[in-house]
């Protein structure tokens, strides 16, 4: 077999195997509980539902709680999106995602702190599988 047809085959691979998408950010900033967005800021309650536009967020079903681990500080003219996880025993399969939403879908019922740490978001922030 020859190097080239070998290189044709790992790249077509990859490429099929790759569904990696890098979309627009959001926002520049995001409000957290620690440095690494590692700890949930609040608790809130779906109070609609909303499908998900794209990769970058999650569907929410009315009622369902959701923990809130950052919030993106909006640029003018901008909407507000927080990024977060679905909890409940409705929709499984969601859970353990993280992804936005709008803030004005949500109510939030318990904050875990009321200190936040505003850092910078990165590419991967919005990086899509």
């Amino acid at each position: 077999m020859s190097y080239p047809l070998v290189i044709l085959l790992c790249v077509a691979t990859l490429q099929q195997t790759s569904r990696a998408v890098l979309m627009d950010k959001l926002a520049d900033n995001k409000l957290c509980a620690d440095a690494e967005c590692s700890y949930a800021l609040s608790m809130a309650t779906a109070l609609d539902d909303f499908i998900a536009p794209d990769c970058r967020f999650i569907n929410i079903k009315r009622g369902q709680m959701v923990y809130v681990y950052s919030k993106l500080v909006p640029e003018e003219g901008a909407g507000v999106f927080w990024s977060g996880s679905v909890y409940g025993e409705r929709y499984v399969d969601q859970m353990g995602l993280i992804g936005y939403f709008p803030a004005t879908m949500l109510r939030e019922t318990q904050k875990f702190t009321e200190e936040t740490v505003q850092i910078p978001t990165t590419k991967m922030d919005f990086f899509c599988e």
